[in-house]
Parts: C-alpha cells; sequence; structure tokens
C-alpha cells in the first residue's frame, strides 16, 4: 500500500502528516528527516493497527498535483 503524506513547511520546522492515517505525524528541523520520521511512523502506525486487530484504512490518494495560484 502507498500512502500520500503531506508535507509542510513550518518556517522553523517541518511537518508531516497523512490524511488516511488520522494521528499519523512528524516533525523535524528538516525536511529530509521529516520524510524519514514519517516513513517510519506509517509502518509504526499500520502496524500497531495490525497487532490490535483493527482495520487498516486504503489509501485514498491516487495522486498528487501542485497548482501555482500566481
Amino acid at each position: 500500500m502507498t500512502y500520500t503524506a503531506i508535507i509542510e513547511d513550518g518556517g522553523a520546522s517541518w511537518g508531516a502528516y497523512v490524511p488516511d492515517l488520522p494521528g499519523c505525524t512528524a516533525v523535524a528541523s528538516t525536511r529530509g528527516r521529516v520524510e524519514e520520521l514519517i516513513r517510519e511512523a506509517v509502518e509504526e502506525h499500520v502496524a500497531l493497527l495490525r497487532e490490535r486487530g483493527d482495520p487498516v484504512p486504503a489509501p485514498s490518494a491516487i495522486g498528487t498535483i501542485e497548482i501555482d495560484a500566481a
């Protein structure tokens, strides 16, 4: 399964979250580090859901686009 993570530049730090996995987030001082952390967070989140016997949500995003509104 491939999940989409949203990565945001917060100025002093970077944040990431996965819309299909509520509560699955990461924060770091660099973009590269937050990408590493969100990958680990997804793996751990899904493993915990399976361990508990909870359903693992299927990814709902089918792609992303960047839009320049200027």
